[in-house]
């Protein structure tokens, strides 16, 4: 009657499978099932008690049949029992790291004093010890060859490269992340996508006060070389995004556009230069060159 593996294996990895195919079969989202629904953490609960119940179950039954057996089974069933979890390898290895003596020897290592009864062993060093001891010694050879003779980089220099590719990988992100985009590294588009999309925005958001050529009505005319609150992509994508002067000036649209829309229109803005538009408001502002 052997024991395949002991209860305090067979429990754990039991709960853990049930525990993986539960999480597998349920969606839960970015959380773990069993911290999003109740339900499966009482499920959980209750495999783990019937887990322990069987286990109990199990050895009851083994503890009657045992006692129900003679005095030679029992010790032909122990013995059994005890060589059913012996592993002559570990013990072999442990035996080799450690260099222990079996008490039947130790007679050849007993040292010539004795204290009041009391003798001492001449052990060796474990032999475990004794190769970690070396693997040190080779580890500091190295690490004085890398480090101090060949100058290999430090721990300094290591972080500064990591940084350096870091801002790489940030610089080329953001290339594609259009919407990371804010006033201070905003650039003017200039594909004819953009600026069609930026126009669409125009044309549903900002007529009312622009008009549809930017010549301006209640706003400033968008067509001149006065700006208001400065010129240049920059500080028309900050106007746009925050809004124009406190108590008469537009809104801010950050609430409503995407920093990609907002790049959009102001770049479709600064398109409409130079042009001559129907009814062209009077200059307002200052003079803006780049």
């Amino acid at each position: 009657m052997k024991k395949s593996s002991a209860w305090w294996i067979r429990i754990p990895v039991i709960f853990f499978i049930v525990l993986g195919l539960t999480e597998y079969f349920i969606d839960s989202g970015p959380l773990p099932a069993i911290m999003t629904y109740l339900e499966v953490g009482y499920f959980m609960l209750f495999i783990l008690l019937l887990l322990i119940g069987i286990e109990l179950i199990i050895n009851s039954i083994e503890n009657v049949m045992f006692h129900t057996l003679s005095e030679e089974a029992q010790e032909r069933y122990l013995l059994a029992q005890k060589k059913a979890w012996e592993w002559p390898w570990a013990k072999d290895m442990m035996r080799k790291l450690w260099g222990t003596k079996p008490m039947a020897e130790e007679g050849e290592i007993i040292l010539d004093h004795n204290y009041d009864g009391i003798q001492e062993l001449d052990n060796k060093l474990p032999p475990w010890w004794t190769y970690l001891f070396y693997a040190t010694i080779i580890f500091a050879v190295v690490y004085l060859a890398r480090y101090h003779i060949f100058n290999g980089e430090n721990q300094i220099e290591e972080y500064e490269q990591e940084v350096a590719e870091a801002q790489i990988a940030i610089e080329a992100y953001k290339k594609t992340a259009k919407d990371l985009v804010d006033a201070n590294t905003v650039e003017l588009l200039t594909d004819a996508a953009d600026i069609k999309a930026g126009e669409a925005i125009f044309q549903a958001n900002c007529v009312a006060c622009h008009m549809s050529d930017g010549g301006g009505g209640i706003g400033p005319n968008l067509t001149d070389d006065y700006w208001i609150l400065g010129g240049g992509i920059k500080n028309v994508f900050h106007t746009v995004s925050e809004g124009g002067r406190a108590g008469k000036g537009m809104i801010a649209w950050k609430q409503s556009l995407k920093p990609q829309e907002i790049a959009q229109v102001s770049s479709y803005v600064l398109s409409l230069h130079g042009i001559t538009p129907a009814n062209p408001k009077a200059p307002e502002g200052d003079l803006w060159k780049e």
